[in-house]
């Protein structure tokens, strides 16, 4: 079903407006208000702008085939209609695909309209006069989520096959400039949790981090990336990033890590590598730090087929299969690894960058280490008497 765009720039307020300027206010007007609208737009990523206007073409086409307004200015119970909206994206009558799909999926369709609702000036449909969702949505929402087979979580992959990668990159001189960059990536990913959109060099629009992101430093002296020799910058003991406008951090905030003590298994080692390379391309300072040259681009579907190779090199010993590893698992790897490390679960949430309880979803109670010896645990701990309250007599 094609798409259409919902974000018009001749609204019927803006032109009852334009009406009474004379030709030339009336053009500045609707130039500031196209400029306003492309302005919304930026405020949300390129992807989730085209699922909104997705949604609203499929909502314009269904109310369409109804014969009523899109803006159900006729309806005083409008979630009704959106109910009806919603089973047909959920049976897949009016996905994309033609397939069923799940409850979080039609959650953010409807989402996705009520959004576009208050977008145009009108209410969000899907909330009530408290401003809380509909009774009915969220009776919905939880009715399907029931139904819906367990969500397929990432598994975290263990440090033996990010080292089997760095080993395969780093150890022949037939590896190319990709597949080093690509394992070099990975390994950033890991010790800085970061997701794909952060350490990729792809077209699409993401947020990776660049050269002029990154800080080297021996000891407190802070290294000129530019003009540093190469032997001083690989003397670094410290290395960070800068965020940017990477999702859920902080603008100008800073995160370092030290070295780790391995060769090649290491974020400042890494970044020194990257470093060298890039400066030996005489890439700019806006050059995203996977960028690699006259070969093809890391991308998430490069660091996928990498990371399934090395699961696929050691079988089922590791616990899961190559289908359950994407690039999405190395920020859940480094978490569990930290876990593993008994590190605070609020230190995790501040290097991760978590906002919420969701780390939780990284954490997987499935590494053995963590849950080895629990059950002595249990049973040396489990026996106790409570304190009583008045009701319980006395001996």
């Amino acid at each position: 079903m094609a798409s259409t765009n919902h974000f018009s720039c001749s609204p019927p307020a803006e032109e009852r407006i334009a009406s009474n300027l004379d030709p030339i206010q009336a053009d500045r007007l609707r130039r500031d208000f196209c400029t306003a609208q492309a302005t919304v737009q930026k405020g949300v990523s390129l992807g989730r702008a085209t699922n909104t206007n997705t949604a609203w073409g499929i909502w314009l086409s269904f109310t369409a085939e109804l014969g009523i307004s899109p803006l159900l200015e006729a309806f005083e119970d409008k979630v009704s209609v959106l109910q009806i909206f919603a089973e047909r994206i959920r049976t897949g009558e009016l996905a994309p695909n033609g397939c069923p799909i799940r409850a979080r999926s039609v959650e953010d369709y409807v989402r996705f309209i009520g959004q576009t609702f208050l977008h145009m000036g009108a209410k969000d449909l899907r909330l009530d006069s408290s401003g809380n969702m509909d009774f009915r949505l969220k009776r919905t929402w939880a009715a399907w989520k029931k139904e819906d087979p367990p969500p397929n979580r990432v598994k975290p992959v263990p440090i033996r096959v990010i080292r089997h990668i760095a080993n395969l990159a780093h150890s022949s001189i037939d590896i190319n400039n990709h597949y080093r960059a690509t394992a070099d990536m990975i390994i950033l990913a890991f010790f800085f949790l970061l997701r794909p959109g952060e350490y990729i060099d792809s077209n699409s629009e993401s947020s990776p981090f660049r050269l002029e992101d990154v800080q080297l430093f021996i000891g407190d002296a802070r290294l000129c990336l530019q003009t540093s020799p190469p032997e001083r910058l690989r003397r670094a003991s410290f290395a960070s990033l800068t965020f940017t406008n990477q999702k859920n951090g902080v603008r100008g905030e800073v995160i370092g890590l030290s070295r780790s003590g391995d060769p090649i298994l290491c974020p400042v080692r890494t970044i020194i590598r990257r470093v060298l390379y890039l400066r030996t391309n005489n890439a700019p300072p806006s050059t995203p730090l996977a960028r690699t040259y006259n070969t093809k681009r890391v991308t998430a579907a490069s660091i996928t087929t990498i990371l399934r190779e090395a699961v696929a090199f050691f079988g089922p010993q590791i616990g899961f299969l190559p289908s359950d590893v994407s690039a999405r698992c190395l920020r859940a790897a480094g978490a569990t690894a930290l876990l593993l490390g008994r590190v605070d679960t609020d230190i995790i949430s501040l290097i991760g960058r978590w906002r919420s309880d969701e780390m939780l979803r990284y954490l997987h109670v499935q590494a053995y280490p963590l849950m080895k010896d629990y059950s002595r645990k249990m049973l040396n701990a489990g026996d106790y008497t409570l304190i009583p309250n008045q009701d319980v007599p006395q001996h």
